[in-house]
């Protein structure tokens, strides 16, 4: 696997280190990479605002991938995983059957099961405990010892995995400083619909447009993710309950997608869906993946927000 690494310090009058890692899966033509934005500020207040209430706290540095996941990056790892794992037919979708668009018609289970290649396939733990060979059959909850902080889905030695819900908002809707915003472009108003680009989100669209590509699909979260609002609805790992105890139990979906026809609610920290882990037959469900981060990435991070925290201290003399 290879990892590249970048620092980028965003200039303004809120300034944040924000960094970026590159990693490659698979090899040849079946080769394929996913960015990871860290998202630091460990031990955040949790959001009281939104649902579930309170949500957002995490207590530790992790990754979040910038994007989500596209259907080539599906057809690669099932070609050099033997997956199964099934997409959406999207052909009579405006965007077609793109590789580069984000995957759709992905279960909760197949998502779990992209993951644990992830891992295995660079000689990690397994994130999910599956006994059974189907790409849509249901995991085994893990055994004491084999998983920690009361969540029995998620193995502690994975790298890997999907976000949970606290995971997953604070990456849309919170900031390096702390501040939490409605919406997952660092702002209380929601951000203008749009079928593709770098700006906006994409969502307020006709039914048969489909999702934009996974990397052209709207403005940035203030860590920096892409598509958290709008494009496709996204897998947590997390219970919609927040048990984590059953593991036929419905999952928590967050971010709205393309085709939203009650306006900016799917996108905004109040709104959350049920989804049954084994359910792959809807257009509109896709997932991202997050990681711990790399040591030299937390090191970089770490010195880099000494250094912004010193900068503020001289400010405020």
């Amino acid at each position: 696997m290879v990892r590249l690494l970048a620092v980028l310090v965003l200039a303004g009058a809120s300034v944040n280190a924000q960094t970026i890692t590159t990693e490659t899966f698979g090899s040849g033509a079946n080769a394929f990479s996913i960015d990871f934005v860290t998202i630091g500020n460990s031990g955040n207040a949790a959001d009281t605002t939104g649902a579930p209430n309170p949500v957002g706290r995490v207590d530790y540095v992790y990754n979040l991938g910038k994007h989500e996941i596209s259907r080539s990056m599906i057809t690669k790892a099932n070609l050099a995983g033997g997956l199964g794992i099934t997409l959406s037919d999207m052909t009579e979708f405006v965007g077609g059957n793109s590789a580069s668009h984000s995957a759709t018609g992905i279960s909760w289970n197949e998502a779990a099961r992209f993951v644990n290649w992830l891992n295995t396939s660079q000689g990690f733990q397994a994130a999910y405990k599956f006994t059974t060979s189907g790409a849509n059959d249901n995991i085994s909850l893990w055994g004491e010892g084999e998983y920690s902080g009361g969540n029995p889905y998620r193995h502690k030695n994975a790298y890997y995995f999907l976000p949970s819900v606290d995971e997953w908002y604070k990456g849309a809707y919170g900031s390096p400083d702390g501040t939490w915003f409605d919406f997952p472009n660092g702002s209380d108003s929601a951000p203008a619909g749009v079928s593709g680009g770098t700006s906006g989100a994409v969502y307020m669209q006709s039914y048969w447009q489909g999702p934009a590509a996974f990397n052209n699909a709207g403005g940035l979260s203030p860590y920096g993710t892409m598509g958290q609002g709008g494009n496709v609805f996204e897998w947590t790992e997390s219970a919609y309950d927040g048990s984590n105890d059953s593991a036929s139990e419905f999952r928590e979906l967050r971010g709205g997608s393309w085709y939203t026809p009650f306006g900016s609610n799917d996108l905004s920290v109040s709104v959350r869906s049920p989804g049954h882990p084994a359910g792959d037959d809807d257009a509109f469900l896709g997932f991202r993946v997050a990681s711990v981060p790399e040591p030299s990435s937390l090191s970089l991070l770490l010195a880099g927000g000494a250094v912004l925290m010193a900068g503020r201290r001289r400010k405020s003399d």
